[in-house]
């Protein structure tokens, strides 16, 4: 895949929690935050990998949802201070409900895949109040203490499962031999094209202080979940297992759960639709 140069971002910069938060807004109606996954970002550039909710956004738009979709903390264009030190799952929490309260959403929806999809279930776990609706799409594998997927990103951001530290160069090698190596170069042209090259240095020793771990919630704390949340997975998905997903589901209260057939760790219009209905449904829409 040849890389090239990004389209123009449009996009709007707010402070909350301490930093600049680069978000882009489409739509009007029920607020909805959402929520990308690990490394990437809202740049257009990603819109051509199956991970990204970028080609998706029309259709949540014309479902009547006002959409804010956030570059997360040290991706895309929101920058981690150079003395923030590490950031935790908690931060990245805390920048969610700061993103809520600066633009004053009205208890929007949080939808999420991989990582935004644990992030958006550990707001609804840390802050049900202020939520309508909780979408975890392929996000709910770290709350199982015991999975695979804290070895698999070890390798991913160290090189090996055993890895005791950040490796970027050895995580380039690991995914030039899997088969990933588009998705370190367009990590490049985000970060390098916008901050200075080398910046994607940076975010992979940031992004292994969270994957080398738990975040310290499991399946149980979901009990704490007070609003409707949704759980899906590919039953092809390389980091989340269905038994992980049916454990998730079976700890809420409120909870639904949903298998998409012959999918792997990705977005897709499947996916999309099954939780706009969900969202109809329980009138988060």
């Amino acid at each position: 895949m040849t890389i090239h140069e990004s389209p123009t971002r449009t996009g709007k910069t707010i402070h909350a929690n301490g930093i600049d938060i680069h978000y882009i807004e489409q739509g009007e109606g029920t607020p909805l935050v959402l929520l990308h996954g690990g490394s990437i970002s809202t740049n257009p550039l990603w819109d051509a990998m199956p991970v990204s909710y970028g080609p998706h956004m029309a259709t949540m738009v014309e479902r009547g949802f006002r959409v804010v979709a956030a570059d997360r903390r040290g991706s895309g264009l929101t920058v981690h201070p150079a003395d923030g030190g590490t950031i935790s799952f908690t931060t990245m929490v805390d920048d969610v409900v700061g993103l809520i309260d600066a633009l004053d959403l009205d208890r929007p929806v949080v939808w999420g895949f991989s990582e935004g999809g644990l992030i958006a279930l550990l707001v609804a776990i840390t802050h049900p109040d202020r939520v309508r609706a909780a979408v975890s799409h392929a996000g709910h594998d770290y709350l199982n203490p015991n999975g695979h997927s804290v070895a698999m990103m070890r390798t991913f951001f160290g090189g090996s499962p055993e890895a005791t530290e950040p490796n970027p160069d050895a995580a380039v090698a690991f995914a030039e031999a899997a088969g990933f190596s588009t998705f370190f170069e367009l990590l490049r042209a985000d970060l390098d094209g916008a901050h200075g090259e080398g910046t994607w240095r940076r975010h992979i020793n940031d992004a292994w202080f969270r994957a080398s771990r738990s975040p310290g919630y499991t399946f149980a704390d979901l009990a704490a979940v007070e609003v409707p949340t949704l759980i899906t997975v590919g039953d092809r998905d390389m980091f989340c297992t269905v038994d992980e997903g049916l454990e998730a589901y079976r700890a809420l209260r409120f909870g639904e759960y949903a298998v998409l057939p012959g999918e792997d760790h990705s977005v897709s219009s499947l996916g999309v639709a099954i939780t706009l209905d969900f969202l109809d449904r329980h009138g988060a829409g």
